[in-house]
């Protein structure tokens, strides 16, 4: 009876074990190496915080006046120019998506063994 009650014993903690041992390995990274962005991929970046910072100064802009700690006179000075700067940044990236759509549909277009030169 001890006998089996210590193979049961030992039975129950090899399966926990078993379970548990890929849950506390380290797991390996595919790479350490940092990808670098080409061209293309860093002026999106570069516009995608652009218009983050934009965006995030118009709202900060707007709280403060509506608490009053910005006048309306400083709101006014401040608004137009910020208001620019997102709708530049929104028209960028708007223009840089639909330039790769364009690029997707015409390569979809093509025959599979056309090259582009």
């Amino acid at each position: 009876m001890t006998l089996a009650l210590a193979l049961a014993a030992l039975l129950a903690v090899a399966c926990v074990v078993a379970v548990a041992l890929p849950f506390l390995r380290e797991p390996e990274p595919l790479s350490d190496a940092l990808v670098e962005l080409d061209p293309g991929e860093r002026r999106r970046l570069e516009l995608v915080e652009a218009r983050d910072r934009a965006l995030a100064a118009l709202k900060e802009l707007e709280f403060d006046h509506r608490t009053g700690t910005v006048s309306d006179e400083d709101y006014r000075a401040f608004v137009g120019p910020l208001r620019r700067e997102a709708a530049s940044a929104l028209q960028e990236l708007e223009r840089e998506r639909t330039e790769e759509a364009i690029a997707g549909i015409e390569m979809e277009g093509r025959p599979t063994g056309e090259r582009t030169s």
